[in-house]
This record gives structure tokens, C-alpha cells and sequence, in this order.
């Protein structure tokens, strides 16, 4: 739970109340005028060994000068940027655990930075505890207060509750992400999409395997035919009354990815349950869009599969029909991700949406060409821009990327439409754009490359914790939100 007050930070009764720093001139500085002079001078001290660099979380005694049991101070980046909030609090909540009640006293100038620090924080208090019960001492806070003059204002208390419906979105697909594929399956998948709208105004349609089949869904029976466990279309749709405009959102979800008869070595499979991060995305956006009640038509394409060697398998050289029509010789069966997204965007774009965004974990190479932090996104030139506004706005990196011509040569096969794969593994990301780009027609739209930011195998940083992350749920929010 997470509540505003404007009551001093000093007179808070809470287990922990949280002070930002920053450095000036290489020297930390104290952030604010939350603390008495001789506790504030104190927490600046070198013997304290604050630094103000990177997650740095300081914890000392509250003592007679506050009513808080403990004092942390935080380092802020760059407290006039809104992003640094947020991971400063994030960072916060996410270290300091087992404690009941904080209180974040970091310097707030309008209702954008308190959003951004209610963001921050709620994204930071996250557990996974499906399979094991946290001990008391791993246990996010259950109450958090933001300190600030603007308590009761009406515009920051509905960014406050923004905040909670956005937090909520990306906690859903965290979940999704580290659930291990062995209870997250196509049909498991679809059941879960279903009981998470219930109640709310967003229609569900699941097609099976048989009505993929006699839809013409040729990439999603293809890529699921080797598995014991078969291929579901999930699509949810928010259509409210006197829709502004209309955006369609198509996910990749994969939910274990072997590779298939091409496939992966070991160790490039054992975090291959986070191949359904773009279908979770999506998901989770279409509901957050419902609840947050934007006056967009926002309709979701979940492309579920689960790509498994066997004797069903598809195999290198097999040639499927798409649905619409398109034929593709499938030269690899570990680049699948495309083939059941091109089914997502066709059915997608048959509906004449203004704007399609598609979300996927789809190619190492965008995390070989940005890393495991900056996702890619692709596309018509204006709906780029505006991913990439968007994201900047929400605090997640994407960065355009181009389609060159001269790579589309490389998807030509002598047996059917397209081949699914070049024979040059070089600019392997924008192949796959390009790729996907035959599927869309006219219609605007953006693909955007989460394959490294989706999962966290390093250590926890701001308010990002190791394993799952719920990338894109922002930035996507962002785009519908924008107009």
C-alpha cells in the first residue's frame, strides 16, 4: 500500500524514513531539509562511507532527533531528473526489507516527480514467491509513504493511483516471466489471461489449436506441433465508448523455448521460460489500459507456442503458410518467434488499427548490438519516434534502430515467399524487423526487440530485480496514453 502524506519527516512514525544524497563537486550532499542540521551533517560524514554512487543504501539509527526507528539515506543520481527518482526509490524499497512501514522524504518539485517516486518505489517492493515463503527478513515493506507538500492535491493523488495500476501491470508480468514453463504452458497461459480480466471490461477469445489450424495460422501450428502441449491465440480487447483511436498490441509468447529440432545448447536454454515476455507484456498492458479507463481501443494478441524437438516437430527446410497467405521456408526452427508473431500482426492488421506495436524477446542480436539494459525498437519512422518517447518519458531505454533495404535480400528463398532466416547472420536484429515488416502492410507500426531487457540474470539494480523484469509495459502504456 502506498500513501501520501505531508506530515514532516522527522515526526513519522515509521520503521524506516528514507533521505536522498547527491554528489556536489565529488562531495555527498543531503537532499532536502527533512532531517535536523546535526542528523543531517552526520549522514554525510566519510566515515559514514556514503558515496552517492550507483544503489548506495546507508542505514543508521534514528535516534532522539526523528521518530523514525532508522534513518537510509539513498543516492539520487540527479535530483531534477525524473528517472533518477524513481530508481533511487525503487532502490530503496527493494533493499530495505522486513521492515513494516518507510517513508520516502526525497525531493519532490511537482506531481511528475511524486508519480515518479510512488512509481519507484512500488516497482522496487517486489518478491516472487510462488514456490517458497520469503523469511520475515527478505519480505518488501507493506506500507510506504511519500513525503510531500502536494498530500492532497487532486492531480497527486491520481498519479499516485496511476502509479499503483502501472506497478501492478509490470509485477503481473514478472510473474508470468519467472514461472517455470513446466506450469506456464499455451493452454495454462490462456486460462491465466482469462482469469485476469475477469471482472473488468475486457473481452477474452482463446482459438485452440483446431481453429488456428482452420484459421490459417500457420505459424503458430508450425512452431507448436512439436510440443505435447498445443498452440493458443489469446486476444483481449478494451473497447470503450467513443474510442479516441485504435492500437493493437501483438506479443510473442513463447513459453519455453528449446530451439526445436535446431537446437539450443544448454546453457542458452535455461532462461527460455522468459520467451513469453512479449505476450505477458502485452497482457498486462490491455488490462492496465482498461483499468486505467484511457479512451483508446486497445485490443491484444497473445501468440502462444511452446517450441519442442520431436517426432512432430517442424523441420529445417519445411515451407508453412502464414495466415494471409504468405508462404515461408523455415531454415531454422530456433527463429520461431517471428513465425507466430507474422500470424498475430496479419490477424491484427485485418482490423485496420491506427497504430500496431509488437513486443518480443526475439533475436540475440539485439542483445549482442545493446546490451542487456537498452531494448530496439524498429519500424515505420513516426510510430519509432513515438516508442521512443514514450519510453523516455516511462524511464525504460529503447533505441531506434533502421531497416536497411539491402538486408531484405537475405530472406529470399527459391521455394517459397520468404525464408525465415538470412544466410548473413549480420545485423541479425534488423533482419527480423524486416522480416516482420511483410506482415503489416500499410498499417503504422513498431516492433520492438526486448530479448535481453526482458529477463535479469545479473544483480538487482534500482527498482529492476534479478529474473523478470516487466519491460515494456511503460513504454507501451506511454504510446496509448500519448495519442
Amino acid at each position: 500500500m502506498i500513501t501520501l502524506t505531508s506530515t514532516t519527516a522527522a515526526r513519522l512514525s515509521v520503521d524506516v524514513l528514507v533521505v536522498g544524497v547527491t554528489s556536489d563537486g565529488g562531495t555527498p550532499r543531503l537532499l532536502g531539509d527533512a532531517l535536523p542540521a546535526g542528523l543531517a551533517a552526520s549522514l554525510t560524514s566519510p566515515a559514514l562511507g556514503v558515496t552517492a554512487e550507483g544503489d548506495q543504501v546507508v542505514r543508521v539509527p534514528g535516534g532522539d532527533a526523528v521518530e523514525a526507528d532508522v534513518v537510509a539515506v539513498v543516492a539520487v543520481a540527479d535530483p531534477t531528473d525524473r528517472e533518477s527518482l524513481r530508481r533511487a526509490a525503487g532502490a530503496a524499497t527493494r533493499q530495505l526489507t522486513g521492515v513494516g512501514s518507510i517513508a520516502l522524504a526525497l525531493p519532490v518539485r511537482d506531481t511528475d516527480d511524486v508519480a515518479a517516486v510512488a512509481e519507484g518505489a512500488l516497482l522496487g517492493a517486489y518478491a516472487y514467491t510462488r514456490y517458497h515463503e520469503l523469511p520475515a527478513a527478505k519480505r518488501p515493506a507493506q506500507e510506504i509513504q511519500v513525503v510531500t507538500s502536494q498530500a492532497r492535491s487532486a492531480a497527486a493523488k491520481a498519479a499516485v493511483a496511476r502509479a499503483e495500476v502501472v506497478a501492478a501491470a509490470v509485477h503481473g508480468v514478472r510473474d508470468l516471466v519467472n514461472t517455470p514453463p513446466l506450469d506456464l504452458y499455451p493452454a495454462a497461459f490462456a486460462d491465466i489471461a482469462k482469469a485476469a480480466a475477469k471482472g473488468t471490461k475486457v473481452k477474452v477469445t482463446v482459438l485452440d489449436e483446431k481453429e488456428l489450424a482452420s484459421g490459417g495460422y500457420g505459424g503458430l501450428v508450425a512452431v507448436g506441433q512439436g510440443s505435447s502441449r498445443p498452440p493458443r491465440l489469446v486476444k483481449l480487447s478494451w473497447s470503450p465508448a467513443r474510442a479516441k483511436r485504435s492500437v493493437a498490441l501483438v506479443g510473442k509468447g513463447i513459453t519455453f523455448d528449446s530451439g526445436g529440432l535446431s537446437i539450443k545448447p544448454a546453457k542458452g536454454m535455461e532462461t527460455m521460460k522468459s520467451d513469453m515476455a512479449g505476450a505477458a507484456a502485452v497482457l498486462h498492458t490491455v488490462l492496465a489500459a482498461a483499468a486505467l479507463k484511457l479512451p483508446v481501443a486497445v485490443t491484444g494478441y497473445l501468440c502462444l507456442a511452446e517450441n519442442m524437438p520431436s517426432g512432430t516437430a517442424q523441420r529445417p527446410s519445411d515451407v508453412i503458410t502464414q495466415k494471409g497467405g504468405t508462404t515461408v521456408e523455415v531454415l531454422n526452427t530456433d527463429a520461431e518467434g517471428r513465425l507466430v508473431l507474422a500470424d498475430g500482426l496479419v490477424a491484427a492488421c485485418e482490423e485496420k488499427p491506427d497504430v500496431v506495436l509488437d513486443i518480443a524477446t526475439l533475436t540475440g542480436a539485439q542483445v549482442v548490438a545493446l546490451g542487456t539494459r537498452v531494448s530496439g525498437v524498429m519500424g515505420t519512422e513516426e510510430v519509432r519516434a513515438a516508442v521512443v518517447a514514450a519510453a523516455g518519458e516511462a524511464g525504460e531505454q529503447f533505441w531506434p534502430m533502421p531497416l536497411p533495404e539491402e538486408l531484405r535480400a537475405g530472406l529470399t528463398s527459391q521455394v517459397a515467399d520468404l525464408a525465415n532466416v538470412s544466410a548473413d547472420r549480420n545485423g541479425g536484429m534488423l533482419t527480423a524487423g524486416i522480416f516482420l515488416r511483410e506482415f503489416v502492410g500499410s498499417t503504422p507500426w513498431a516492433h520492438l526487440d526486448i530479448a535481453g531487457p526482458a529477463f535479469n540474470e545479473s544483480a538487482a539494480w534500482g527498482y529492476t530485480p534479478k529474473g523478470g523484469t516487466g519491460v515494456g509495459v511503460r513504454t507501451m502504456l506511454g504510446v496509448i496514453e500519448a495519442g
